[in-house]
């Protein structure tokens, strides 16, 4: 029944395309993250930097206008760090 009903179906179609710009999002940050990896890795510099995290979360929080609370906006740019870290570690064990 839930199916059928036209504004389920509707917010269920804006959901699916806020979902599909969230992975293409996640794969361009993916890539970028990729490049600068090797960048640094080129130049003796240290992948992660800690204070470039905290400074870009310091950026999104100023940007976030809601409903996200800062709680799940550091709840998820934490996951998204943490995620790509992971990604790019198998991307890089992937061509070993």
């Amino acid at each position: 029944m839930a199916a059928q009903d036209p504004v389920i179906r509707q917010l269920r179609e804006q959901l699916s395309d806020v979902d599909r710009s969230l992975v293409e999002a996640v794969n361009a940050r993916l890539r970028l993250v990729a490049q600068l990896k090797r960048y640094k890795e080129s130049r003796g510099l240290e992948f992660v930097d800690p204070e470039r995290e905290e400074w870009m979360f310091s950026y999104l929080a100023r940007a976030n206008r809601g409903p996200l609370t800062e709680e799940g906006l550091r709840e998820l740019y934490g996951a998204v760090l943490d995620l790509t870290k992971r990604e790019v570690a198998r991307a890089n064990g992937s061509r070993s």
